[in-house]
């Protein structure tokens, strides 16, 4: 014998890192009943992708045998991708597509009253896709008090500008939510017992009308407040006012029927919106009455605009802290905590309320 080789046998299967890419397209297709979802198509591997490398080095004995079973691989692959990878793309999609629209359904409660979303269109814009949403009020028994869908009122859908999702709610479904929280109410006050110097102020004013009435003023004397028509909520860049029309009576006891006079006030309350974790919580600031009608006197005719100012204050230290009460409970936003977001942000375009995750 000349020479003698000695090679180790193999010991294992030849270990293969392969990668590729797999592509589908999103389309929106519309269905018999009418009514259009998204779904999963075209699903191929990006031809070009296919990446092998081997996970050990090889001896030039091995090395062929293993380039084998690489070319063996790539004309496979597409086959493969296409009777095992793409059917599970498809299930996982049309899963994922099923759970957001059940997100979107889940009531929002608002005091007594709930609001609803239901989808009317998927769209497709440029890398996102937008669901265009439905809306409907409904009360404590299920009934429904108001309707949001196709409208002649346009919305503006700001882009993502690198948020994961965002929720753009309509000024009017908006103002419906305010309106639930906030259904018009009356009720009176002993303002000498609560509020004893807009009380001694309030006589003060009355006096230059009436020195007869401000000293038939007792420590009973009551004011009442109605709140008249439903608030409007008025949107703009960044800020948000909410307009009110509210009665206003004086009374001298708390036993006579009459008032001293009624008065009518279209007053703008600041509007501010913000988040406690994933809960949308909006406080009204400071009332200014900007229009003030006299509706009934009785104590002779003047001039409502000599108790502009003592009724804001009234409005502000009565008033205001009344319906931030019915407002604390807040607007819950469930679907924030449901994609695994913590806590939520918003934003004000001059006709909607821009909701989306807060960044960390």
């Amino acid at each position: 014998m000349v020479a003698g080789l000695n090679t180790p046998l193999i010991k294992s299967i030849v270990e293969i890192h392969m990668e590729t890419e797999a592509q589908a397209i999103i389309r929106v297709e519309t269905r018999r009943t009418g009514r259009p979802k998204l779904v999963l198509e075209d699903c191929s591997n990006n031809h070009g992708s296919l990446r092998i490398s081997m996970l050990r080095k090889l001896s030039i004995l091995v090395s062929p045998f293993a380039n084998k079973i690489r070319n063996l691989l790539v004309p496979t692959l597409p086959k493969l991708v296409k009777s095992q990878l793409c059917p599970i793309m498809k299930a996982s999609f049309e899963d994922m597509y099923a759970d957001l629209l059940h997100l979107v359904r889940v009531p929002v409660s608002l005091s007594s009253d709930h609001l609803e979303f239901d989808l009317l269109s998927p769209i497709i814009r440029s890398n996102a896709i937008q669901l265009n949403l439905a809306a409907k009020l409904l009360d404590s028994q299920g009934n429904v008090t108001n309707w949001f869908n196709k409208s002649a009122v346009s919305l503006t859908i700001p882009t993502l500008d690198g948020a994961p999702f965002s929720l753009t709610v309509r000024q009017d479904v908006v103002n419906a939510v305010i309106v639930a929280l906030l259904p018009p109410e009356e009720f009176m006050v002993l303002l000498d017992y609560v509020l004893p110097e807009l009380a001694r102020r309030l006589k003060s004013n009355i006096k230059m009308i009436s020195e007869k009435a401000a000293n038939q003023l007792q420590r009973t004397q009551i004011v009442k407040i109605l709140t008249q028509k439903t608030p409007e909520l008025l949107l703009d860049y960044g800020s948000a006012k909410v307009a009110q029309q509210i009665v206003l009576e004086v009374f001298a006891t708390s036993e006579v029927r009459r008032p001293f006079f009624t008065l009518g006030i279209e007053a703008n309350s600041e509007a501010q919106f913000y988040t406690k974790d994933d809960q949308l919580m909006l406080n009204l600031n400071e009332i200014s009455s900007h229009r003030i009608h006299l509706m009934n006197s009785g104590i002779g005719l003047f001039n409502p605009g000599l108790l502009k100012d003592i009724t804001s204050e009234i409005l502000t230290s009565v008033l205001i802290p009344n319906e931030n009460g019915k407002l604390r409970s807040g607007i819950p936003m469930s679907m924030i905590k449901a994609l695994g977001f913590e806590a939520a942000s918003w934003s004000l375009t001059k006709d909607a309320l821009v909701i989306t995750p807060a960044s960390s």
